[in-house]
């Protein structure tokens, strides 16, 4: 698998983690599996806090399989473990994308950032509504976090708690929101706002990072089935870095950031039998 392929596969991790695929609507179960493709367009700042952009656009095929503990899914792979009636822990994963520090004034002269893939548990709490309509979510996710980029070099642990809703609506529409913290321990905030000595100039002063707040977080996304097999979606989410633990470094040229993607999925196969989430 070359590195280019997973830095491919990162970024299509990195916009559908928080997403949905296909459901059917009137009952609220999914297949077992589904088996199928998907083409996404993305727009993000090159970092939390950069002033430049970067856009990237491919398409991937996509297999979940949505077991009872064995579990392929839009944002965790491998086994959860029920905890009880409203808990659950299991395996997650998240991404960010790359960029060569040529497309990025700010870093210039700089190391690249690489694809960073984040992977580790994550425990989920279902909150109880009394019968209201949709579901309300209260996890927390703890993951390392990898470059693809520098041969999986261990890049520090990022902490994510987040609380989220999301509800089906009539004529195939889904919709969801979240709101979260993003921390970072000190290899992350250096690899993101530290900078060495030696690339320091007249305009960037050397920084010594600080392990934190990296982000507060706002996710909003909104989906259709457009055919029983066709899905479209879109997602934005909104960074703010002003009570971050290293807004003060040069690399923070915005105290907010904006991802936007629209992605559509499209089913092949998938399983007569169906299942709750």
């Amino acid at each position: 698998m070359t590195t280019h392929w997973v830095r491919t596969v990162a970024w299509g991790l990195a916009l559908l983690t928080g997403a949905a695929f296909a459901q059917d609507e009137r009952s609220g179960k999914q297949p077992l599996w589904e088996l199928g493709a998907f083409a996404l367009g993305v727009s993000t700042p090159a970092y939390p806090g950069a002033e430049q952009r970067i856009s990237r656009a491919l398409v991937l095929p996509y297999f979940v399989y949505r077991g009872e503990v064995l579990r392929v899914d839009r944002s965790n792979v491998g086994v959860r473990k029920a905890l009880g009636p409203h808990t659950e822990v299991d395996l997650g994963f998240s991404g960010a994308f790359g960029a060569s520090s040529n497309e990025i004034e700010a870093r210039r002269g700089m190391p690249d950032l690489g694809t960073l893939v984040e992977f580790g548990p994550r425990i989920k709490w279902r909150i109880p509504d009394g019968g209201a309509p949709g579901v309300l979510r209260a996890e927390v996710a703890l993951r390392g976090v990898f470059d693809v980029n520098d041969q999986m070099r261990d890049k520090g642990l990022a902490l994510e708690p987040k609380l989220g809703y999301e509800r089906h609506g009539d004529a195939g529409w889904r919709y969801g929101t979240s709101v979260g913290l993003v921390f970072g321990d000190r290899r992350l905030t250096d690899t993101l706002y530290g900078i060495e000595p030696q690339y320091a100039t007249a305009n960037r002063s050397a920084y010594q990072s600080s392990s934190g707040l990296i982000a507060t977080r706002l996710q909003v996304y909104l989906s259709r089935a457009v055919t029983t097999r066709l899905r479209l979606s879109g997602v934005a989410r909104q960074d703010w870095l002003g009570a971050s633990a290293n807004a003060s470094s040069p690399l923070v040229q915005r105290n907010s950031g904006t991802t936007v993607g629209l992605w559509l999925t499209y089913t092949l196969a998938q399983s007569d039998a169906m299942v709750s989430d």
